[in-house]
């Protein structure tokens, strides 16, 4: 009598036992003709703003708008993610965007390789926004032979000497003072750019000065260039991080100037530790639509945000970041908005 009781308690258990298994299990769903990342993200998540999130990481999407036929997502409880081209093909730019309505997901084999973490190179040669208590280390004051432009191995002469604790052997980067850095919307001075040139290395000091050697050169070094200590290894991988709280600021400058900004140039922002941004921080940069109010008659109020890219932290300061622009689908200016969630 027990074991027959028992092996009914198992047979009842079983299907629940399965289903649980089967929970954290991805279905995988095959994009068709119409899907969006916003409707797939109401669809099986349950929340349409989960779509940046997928955007981000996705190196094959380069316009959130626009998805193919064909591209394959893992479906979790929680979470999506798309397959990678090597265990799921992905149609190519002759598929059409989609454009009809999404059919029903339909499971089929689980995929265990996992996607690797994305991150960013930092390479020591972004520059910064000096703010407006910044005081340089050190300075050039001189080269051998009065020369104005230097380079690798040439002999300079700088004000760090014995006072201030530097020894034969100290390294310090070069910068250039560049040109004040105004805020686009209200012309309050953020700070200065300064361009990173290159390295020295202490060879002879005094209590006040010293001699050194140009060990790195990325452009001409003149006197009155910056010194700051040098920070080893500062070729870094950078990984992306969640932000801990809801950031709003703008783009307020690009480190070579440019007008049109594009995927790949390191802009600066108005956002830095103490605002909550931090290294690794993904940030969205948005646009307001606006429409000819004589065609709404006081109908709509404010339209969806158009998101123009996407932006990393690389660096950060105590009011602004240095940042790399890692996705544009539109052209991006100085003054564009940038927010850690879209709405």
């Amino acid at each position: 009598m027990k074991s027959k009781l028992l092996l009914l308690l198992v047979l009842l258990i079983m299907p629940f036992a399965a289903s649980a298994a089967g929970q954290d299990e991805p279905t995988t769903y095959v994009i068709k003709q119409g899907d969006t990342l916003w409707g797939l993200s109401d669809r099986f998540i349950k929340d349409p703003n989960y779509w940046p999130n997928m955007w981000s990481k996705n190196g094959q999407i380069t316009n959130p708008h626009f998805i193919y036929p064909g591209q394959k997502v893992r479906v979790f409880p929680d979470r999506m993610e798309f397959v990678p081209a090597e265990t799921g093909a992905v149609s190519t730019q002759k598929n059409a965007p989609t454009a009809a309505a999404p059919s029903a997901a339909v499971p089929v084999e689980v995929h265990q390789d996992v996607a690797a973490e994305k991150t960013y190179t930092l390479y020591g040669s972004e520059g910064f926004l000096a703010e407006k208590d910044f005081r340089p280390f050190g300075l050039v004051v001189g080269a051998q032979h009065d020369r104005i432009v230097t380079g690798v191995d040439d002999i300079l002469y700088t004000d760090i000497g014995a006072d201030l604790n530097a020894k034969g052997g100290d390294k310090f980067s070069i910068f250039r003072k560049d040109v004040a850095v105004k805020h686009p919307l209200n012309n309050e001075e953020m700070g200065f750019k300064l361009v990173p040139l290159g390295a020295l290395q202490l060879t002879d000091v005094e209590k006040k000065s010293s001699r050194a050697i140009i060990t790195k050169s990325f452009k001409e070094i003149s006197p009155g260039a910056y010194l700051q200590p040098y920070k080893e290894n500062r070729r870094r991988e950078i990984s992306l991080k969640n932000t801990s709280t809801d950031l709003k600021g703008y783009i307020i400058e690009s480190r070579s100037g440019i007008t049109v900004i594009a995927a790949g140039d390191i802009v600066y922002i108005d956002l830095g530790l103490s605002q909550g941004a931090a290294v690794g921080n993904l940030l969205y940069v948005v646009r307001d639509v606006t429409i000819d109010q004589r065609y709404v008659e006081g109908r709509i109020d404010n339209l969806p945000q158009e998101v123009l890219g996407a932006l990393v932290i690389l660096d950060a300061g105590n009011k602004t970041s240095t940042a790399l622009v890692v996705k544009s689908i539109d052209a991006i200016y100085k003054g564009d908005r940038i927010v850690s969630q879209t709405k």
